[in-house]
């Protein structure tokens, strides 16, 4: 009785001391972010005028708070946003890794619980005559138990096992930080895939407008060429000019083909004909500014740096686990039930059978645990790296947005005025040619400034929305759909594991 009384006692308190037992893993601190205090030209980029951070948008803290349903402003870009979040083979994988990854994290931290279950066992033993305990007995004997078993529960006094859980924890939160990333590179290949092919429209548009220009200018030319007033030499370049932009048109016909494939590849589902209407397409397609912050703000708010500290955390919680290989381990194994030699009688009152077995297990000699822990301190290593590696790299990204924010505006400024000058300068080569003051030459190299000119606007216009949207990804924007007003939680994740409240796992799309 007084055993029984014992067993019953210490279970719950061995239970508990190994639920709250040490950890051995070294303690926590963050690595000093390897990047300056100040990004360059951020301060030209946040001073220009009316399209302040603060003007654009008063609500928002910081760039990656601001939704994309915000950023972008073209409706029909929106509505294919909405489509690749839902249709995405790549965005599908990535939630899927996150229910992987939970899954795993369930599986470690069930190991912190003892494992019970209820079942029943039988065993027949035929003996020899000089084996049997009497006269008595038969050849067979029979035994039969039944009960709750306890099976090979550690009590994790050095926090081995809640260090593993701890790092399969942060695995999971790693996973769906990636599943973030995911989602925000998503968002801005879309929009990429989208200012291509208006590109391309655009594009194609002036190609026709200079095609029927060049087409006049070779009539006019022709004409003068009847009329024996122009030369051989003046219609082969007219004939040349006009060739040269049919050539170009195919060319951006197959640009514009590509473009809508590889965006229909993006939403993962074929373009509904019922799409919204796009607006005009210019600078007006994204917000004109978006609040940077400052470098130490990247590691709270982008999904790739803290998904690299999630690494660096579960690596520093495997070091724990390694040295608490180096000391004792032990476990319990139990029943509680009836044994009976009969099977009718298994279930009487004086058949209660209880058994408590520990175990014990030492290292003495065992090169393995003492690897275990170099290798364990190597990957800690290397997940310093790769983490002041990641802030590096997005500081850099961002750096280089801003660099563009910084000058585009003024070479799309410069073009305009190129643009207006080659015009008026193609306007007098052909007025002075038609009264036969100059060559058709002069005439062929403003054509040709002119429409030269205009591609190029049109391209630095295009990566000037793409730089917008380089920075607005690069700052952490992406993830939300509408904007919020208070900033996510330091290290924060949107996940949740079995145990632990760390908020929701579905993005905006509900995915």
């Amino acid at each position: 009785m007084i055993t029984r009384n014992f067993t019953r006692s210490a279970l719950p308190i061995l239970i508990t001391l190994a639920l709250a037992g040490c950890s051995l893993a070294p303690k926590y601190q963050r690595p000093v972010a390897p990047v300056p205090g100040q990004y360059p030209d951020q301060d030209a980029v946040q001073n220009r005028g009316s399209g302040t951070a603060a003007s654009v948008a008063p609500d928002a803290a910081y760039g990656s708070d601001l939704g994309w349903s915000e950023f972008f402003t073209d409706p029909q870009l929106k509505a294919l946003i909405r489509l690749s979040l839902a249709n995405n083979r790549d965005m599908r994988i990535a939630v899927q890794r996150v229910q992987e990854a939970r899954a795993q994290y369930g599986i470690a931290d069930s190991d912190r619980l003892p494992t019970i279950g209820i079942g029943g066992n039988a065993q027949f033993t035929r003996n020899p005559e000089n084996l049997r305990m009497g006269e008595d007995a038969g050849s067979v004997s029979r035994y039969y138990q039944a009960g709750v078993g306890l099976t090979a529960f550690e009590i994790d006094f050095f926090g081995r096992v809640k260090n593993l859980s701890e790092a399969a924890y942060q695995q999971y939160l790693a996973t769906a930080q990636a599943s973030r990333t995911v989602h925000i590179n998503l968002v801005a290949l879309v929009a990429e895939a989208y200012f291509r092919l208006r590109t391309a429209q655009q594009l194609d548009g002036l190609m026709q407008k200079t095609l029927e220009s060049r087409q006049n200018t070779y009539s006019l030319v022709k004409a003068r060429y009847d009329a024996g007033v122009a030369s051989s030499l003046d219609l082969s370049q007219a004939r040349a000019q006009l060739d040269t932009v049919r050539v170009d048109r195919e060319g951006i016909k197959r640009s514009q083909a590509q473009a809508f494939n590889a965006l229909q590849l993006l939403l993962g589902t074929e373009i509904p004909q019922d799409m919204p209407q796009s607006t005009a397409f210019g600078r007006d397609q994204v917000l004109a500014a978006i609040p940077v912050g400052l470098p130490s703000d990247l590691l709270e708010r982008r999904p790739d740096i803290m998904g690299a500290e999630n690494a660096l955390l579960a690596a520093n919680a495997n070091i724990g686990a390694a040295r608490a290989a180096f000391f004792p381990n032990i476990s319990i194994t139990g029943l509680l039930g009836f044994a009976s030699p009969q099977l009718g009688g298994l279930f009487g009152s004086g058949q209660r059978f209880w058994q408590f077995a520990p175990q014990l297990q030492m290292p003495i000699f065992s090169g393995g645990v003492s690897g275990n822990l170099d290798l364990a301190e190597a990957r800690n290593n290397i997940a310093v790296a790769q983490y002041e590696k990641t802030i590096q790299t997005a500081f850099r990204e961002v750096a280089d947005a801003l660099a563009g924010e910084a000058t585009y505006d003024r070479q799309l400024d410069a073009l305009r005025s190129l643009e207006a000058a080659a015009s008026e300068s193609l306007s007098l080569a052909t007025l002075r040619y038609e009264t036969g003051i100059d060559s058709f030459l002069q005439v062929q190299n403003a054509e040709v400034d002119l429409y030269t000119t205009q591609q190029t606007f049109y391209q630095i216009g295009m990566e000037s929305l793409m730089n917008r949207v380089e920075l607005y990804k690069a700052l952490g924007g992406g993830w939300l759909e509408s904007s919020v007003a208070t900033a996510p939680v330091a290290g924060g994740v949107s996940g949740t594991a079995p145990g632990r409240d760390s908020g929701s796992i579905k993005g905006d799309n509900g995915s």
